[in-house]
């Protein structure tokens, strides 16, 4: 005699949120030259050597002068500004929103103002991995962090910043750049792991009932 198990009930999910650069658009800032700009050649060598898994230059220069800042910040904005006159959305973003919009599942994003909301610019603090800007939207929204995914395309910084949230966490990786080993030293393990944004869809229909 065969027995029956029903299905497992699918998680709730309420809303998704989005790193920006390098997940909802294609990367088009030169991030090495602006942070020669911001560093020198120099401070820039030294602090690229301390941080091989990449830079993160909103930290680093928190603890400057009042006006090292503000130049930083200028410098920043401008590189930020010449990467808008080449911004590219990147592929499966339009289908990925309309899917959610179709489901009346909110959506937000933690790096920069489009047509998400609500949408956190980096002069919301603390910054990502500090889970203040992913509590922040949950907040908005009133949902408790784990009915909401973070997706972004940054294990220490996006990844990290769900995980303290106590949010799912997918991670983008186009071009498979992390390893298991990546995973193990950070002790950052993502929920889900994807090539494209397609296959963010078809994780939500697959795994979450969503709810608004």
């Amino acid at each position: 005699m065969s027995s029956f198990s029903p299905p497992k009930p699918k998680t709730r999910l309420r809303g998704v949120v989005f790193d920006m650069d390098g997940t909802l658009t294609v990367p088009v800032i030169d991030f090495p030259a602006m942070y020669r700009a911001v560093l020198g050649e120099d401070e820039y060598k030294r602090v690229k050597a301390e941080n091989p898994t990449g830079i993160d230059i909103l930290h680093h220069i928190e603890s400057w002068s009042p006006d090292l800042q503000r130049h930083a910040y200028q410098t920043i904005a401008d590189f930020e500004r010449q990467g808008l006159d080449r911004l590219q959305i990147m592929p499966g973003t339009a289908q990925l929103c309309g899917f959610l919009d179709s489901k009346k599942i909110r959506s937000s994003s933690t790096v920069f103002k489009i047509t998400f909301s609500p949408a956190l610019s980096r002069e919301f603090r603390p910054y990502k991995p500090d889970p203040g800007p992913l509590l922040h939207i949950c907040s908005t929204w009133e949902v408790q962090p784990n009915e909401v995914m973070m997706v972004g395309d940054s294990l220490k910084d996006d990844v990290a910043c769900g995980k303290r949230a106590g949010a799912f966490t997918c991670l983008l990786d186009e071009t498979g750049r992390y390893s298991a080993d990546d995973f193990t030293k950070s002790n950052l393990q993502p929920d889900f792991r994807v090539s494209s944004l397609t296959e963010v869809l078809s994780i939500l229909e697959a795994n979450f009932d969503l709810i608004p």
